[in-house]
Parts: C-alpha cells; structure tokens; sequence
C-alpha cells in the first residue's frame, strides 16, 4: 500500500513524459516525500544478458561533488602504515581476512586490494563477491602498492565504483536532495558519460533502455537522455 503523500507525489509525474535531467532533477526536489535529506538515485535498465560474462557493466569515475556519503574504506595490503597514512579506516591483511571469514560481517563500504595482497583474499570471496565488495582492476580497486595513497584518497573524494545486478540494472546515489540543481546535474551527466564507455562490444543495440531519477523513498521520474 502507498501513502497518501507518496500517490500525491507520483500524481505529479506525467507517465507519458521522459523529462530532461534538468527537469527531472527540479521535480525531484518538488515531489520528494522524505523528512530527512535524501539521497538522490540514479537508476538504468541496461541492454545486456547479465547471464553472459562478456556483457558484464563494471566501472569507477570520480563524481565531482562525491556522494554526500563518507564511504569507509577497507584495505588489504601490507604495508598497514602506508594504508594508514592515506586514510584508510580499516588495514590488514591476514589477521583482517580471518576476522571476515570468521564472522561474515563487513564494516566497511570499499574493499581495496593491493596487487601483492589480492591473492589472498580467496578465502573471503564469497563475503565480499555477493555484497559486491570483491576488489576488480576493472573497478580500479586492485593497485600497485605504489598507487595506494592515491586510490585511497580519491575514493573519499568522491571516486565510486558500478556494476550491473542480476537483472541487468545499474543503481546509483549521485546525491542529496538538499543539493544545488546544478550540482546534482553535473555529477549526473558524468556518471551517464562514465556508464556509456562500459558498453560491452557484443552489445550490438541500445546500451541504456530505460533511465530514471529519484529522491529516497519516493517515486521516479524517467530521463530522456
């Protein structure tokens, strides 16, 4: 059952109408049902077969406003003091990976892995793969130790890591609601600009089917890209 104010809401969207980013964003803003500050999300039905290795969507890019959420950053390496030093809220490697494998329980948004220490993360794959926390060279979170400092600095900054679910979606905060319209614009058109160069190449058609914008807990309005 929809609230009141939620059918209110979605009463303002016109079903028949794909909006503008700019348009979409100020009705976001206008038809946003949450008391507190939303996240704004961006959501996209992708013209893949997620069954298929090959068309797999995996990517990173450094929104230029961040997120507006404080990600904590894990990371298996070692030298725990370089980690440290970059900012890391959780090192260790061994120690670390027998803690996860004996609790399953995560405490941390980001796996980062350097290339020395990937190796032994087998243990733990199944706690990190399911919750997509398994570090990827292609996600940019397997690095030479000597990239470390950077990698982790950027990821606080701002720098976010995708993928495709199981059913062929992509999901992703780009923001708060409380923000500037043109901040929310700007984050949104580079992550769409980053989404579209992961099209796989056995992807002959349309790459994004279907695109929406939405605030926290209230309905979404479709893009027109």
């Amino acid at each position: 059952m929809r609230s009141k104010k939620y059918k209110q809401a979605l009463s303002q969207i016109d079903k028949n109408k794909s909006y503008s980013v700019p348009e979409a964003i100020k009705l976001a803003k206008q038809i946003s049902i949450a008391k507190f500050d939303a996240s704004v999300e961006f959501h996209a039905r992708l013209g893949i077969d997620p069954k298929k290795g090959e068309q797999s969507v995996r990517g990173s890019v450094t929104l230029p406003h961040g997120t507006g959420k404080t990600k904590r950053v894990a990371v298996f390496c070692s030298d725990l003091k370089q980690a440290e030093a970059a900012g890391a809220d959780i090192v260790g490697n061994d120690e670390l990976i027998k803690q996860i494998k004996a609790s399953a329980k995560i405490d941390f948004d980001v796996a980062v892995a350097t290339t020395d220490a990937m190796k032994t993360l087998a243990p733990i794959a199944k706690v990190l793969g399911p919750r997509g926390l398994m570090p990827s060279p292609k996600a940019g979170t397997v690095i030479p130790p000597d990239k470390l400092a950077d990698t982790v600095k950027a990821i606080k900054a701002g720098k976010i890591s995708f993928k495709n679910d199981d059913s062929a979606n992509i999901h992703q905060m780009i923001g708060k609601i409380s923000w500037p319209d043109e901040k929310l614009k700007q984050n949104l058109e580079v992550f769409i600009q980053a989404l579209k160069k992961t099209k796989p190449q056995s992807v002959k058609g349309e790459f994004i089917l279907k695109a929406y914008l939405s605030a926290s807990i209230s309905p979404s309005i479709r893009l027109s890209l």
